[in-house]
């Protein structure tokens, strides 16, 4: 659970007249504040990432390190799911790598060294040939790092892309978390807007791509964290950035007053990711087959 979620304590405080006020009552108080520097943090967060958007078009230098070769008896070592296992951000729609830029700083000062980034156009993409692209970086990413297992955070329509890659496309035998940041797991009514763009469509409740997602999904070995924020003024509504699904091992993470652009940027949330890959591995340490 975050940090910032409030909690009543049911301390007591004394107002101006000497009349006690009780902490209770001062919770409206506390939310329309929160709101209100949560929405100006947003619009702070999206200015940074139109400006930073020109420095994610470009291709990404990888930043996985070359395998080793085999040991002498002509095995091949894989590591076990670590600090040192690969990390691959997925961007949403409207958006490229840049976004990821604190979240990508703050996962190598946590000590995952092993980030890289999947660039795609959502314009030209729609959630399942996002997904086979997907699938190709994950095989390059293991094929490179020496590793059988990845950990994958999507932000946005990025979350929902990796989730089809795990459900849809055996991509669970390769990924051991998928976190996703603000996803419109059953879908958003802001995607009703009448524009002629798949990748929107498909993000509308009721799609064709969520009733497919919705469906069984047996024996899923991926573990997922979703990240849903009380302040996301592009998922509505916001609950529909929870992740519930009878057969998926998820943990739903409630943030407040953090919007949609600022989930990536906002430091409380990068540390609460971190720790989740962290304690993934720690908790469960899988040595990749």
């Amino acid at each position: 659970m975050l940090p910032f979620v409030s909690r009543s304590t049911g301390v007591t405080l004394l107002g101006r007249a000497g009349r006690s006020v009780s902490r209770g009552s001062l919770l409206p108080v506390r939310a329309l504040t929160g709101a209100v520097f949560g929405a100006a943090v947003e619009v702070a967060a999206i200015i940074a990432a139109l400006a930073l958007y020109p420095s994610g078009m470009g291709e990404e230098r990888h930043t996985v390190r070359s395998r080793l070769g085999p040991p002498p008896d002509g095995t091949m070592p894989f590591p076990a799911i670590g600090a040192d296992s690969p990390v691959l951000l997925v961007h949403g729609m409207g958006s490229n790598r840049a976004i990821f830029h604190v979240l990508r700083r703050g996962l190598r000062q946590a000590g995952f060294r092993r980030v890289t980034e999947l660039n795609y156009c959502w314009l030209s993409n729609d959630v399942r040939s996002a997904a086979r692209l997907l699938a190709d970086e994950v095989e390059r990413v293991c094929e490179a790092s020496g590793h059988e297992r990845v950990h994958v955070i999507g932000h946005s329509l990025g979350g929902v892309v990796a989730r089809y890659y795990v459900q849809r496309m055996g991509g669970d035998a390769r990924v051991h978390t998928l976190v996703t940041l603000g996803s419109p797991h059953h879908g958003t009514l802001a995607a009703m807007v009448p524009l002629p763009n798949q990748a929107i469509r498909q993000l509308r409740p009721g799609s064709d791509v969520l009733v497919e997602l919705a469906g069984p999904a047996p024996g899923c070995g991926t573990r997922f964290v979703a990240f849903h924020s009380d302040l996301d003024e592009l998922i509505v509504p916001t609950a529909n950035a929870r992740l519930d699904h009878p057969d998926l091992q998820v943990s739903n993470v409630p943030v407040r007053a953090v919007g949609h652009v600022s989930l990536p940027m906002h430091g409380r949330v990068v540390g609460e990711v971190c720790r989740v890959l962290r304690d993934a591995h720690v908790a469960e340490p899988l040595a990749a087959a």
